[in-house]
């Protein structure tokens, strides 16, 4: 019987962030271990399996508090040992035409022929793997050099930021973004949106009523209808449903944090109006 033939693997480091991913954690490592010589993880304290998996895998552990989004994810990008990086979320997984996309890549006598990557995300809600409106394709840029990409340092939706031309990858890259059931996933998106209306009222973002109105209606046209989100059934109604939510929610967060900040400005004069 012949032996199959294993492919070496490249030249790359996987990094991740966990905290009590124990859950997905098995699904991601498995996916990318046979693909890269190094895995990194970054973990901020986890109570579960989650460094048990992680040591399972082979995978390099580093402990480091909570330093937000961006910043811990540009850290775990700062231990690889190698310069080409491949950054996932413990909720995400190659799939395997994406793993021979990637090794494609990497067939060339000279090597890439770019120094980023991006790949189509594919979104799993309520059961269902979402093919339209947000959840499909969900853009994403994780495959870089490092020398020409790094994290922005946003707390929330952080992102690589890059100035080198950026090529697509084939195959998907697979996350189940409601794993741990509808309940958590608002959790998280509650969350998120007071992460963002901070960062908005730090960059000096001002919102307005009509914003609070006009941005979920808008959002719903864009995903909903225009990129057909509607052919994803029940499950692509209520993604997109608390996606305009999300919408409301952050720029009514921004708003009360604006009229908290303005009521501050305004105390010292009223009280030197008194005395």
């Amino acid at each position: 019987m012949t032996k199959a033939i294993v492919p070496d693997p490249l030249p790359i480091s996987a990094v991740l962030i966990t905290c009590n991913a124990a859950a997905v954690l098995s699904d991601c490592l498995a996916s990318v271990r046979p693909l890269v010589a190094e895995i990194v993880l970054v973990d901020s304290g986890s109570q579960d399996e989650t460094l048990t998996i992680a040591s399972r895998f082979g995978a390099r552990i580093i402990t480091q508090p909570w330093l937000g989004y961006g910043p811990q994810k540009q850290l775990a990008v700062d231990q690889a040992s190698h310069n080409w990086v491949l950054c996932l979320d413990a909720d995400e997984r190659l799939t395997p035409e994406l793993t021979q996309s990637i090794r494609l890549a990497w067939s060339a006598t000279e090597g890439p022929s770019h120094q980023a990557y991006r790949m189509a995300r594919c979104n799993r809600f309520m059961g269902r793997w979402l093919r339209h409106g947000e959840g499909y394709p969900d853009w994403q840029l994780r495959l870089f050099h490092r020398q020409h990409g790094h994290w922005s340092s946003d707390p929330v939706h952080e992102q690589v930021v890059t100035t080198v031309a950026v090529a697509a990858l084939a195959g998907d890259l697979l996350h189940e973004s409601a794993e741990c059931g509808i309940e958590d996933y608002l959790a998280k998106q509650n969350r998120y949106t007071s992460l963002q209306a901070r960062q908005l009222l730090q960059r000096g973002v001002v919102v307005h009523g009509w914003q609070i109105c006009c941005s979920p209606l808008l959002r719903f046209i864009k995903f909903y209808l225009l990129r057909r989100g509607f052919l994803d059934g029940v499950p692509g109604l209520v993604h997109i449903a608390i996606g305009c939510s999300n919408s409301l929610v952050k720029y009514a967060k921004l708003w009360l944090l604006q009229r908290d900040q303005t009521d501050e400005h305004k105390e010292p004069e009223s009280a030197a109006v008194r005395r």
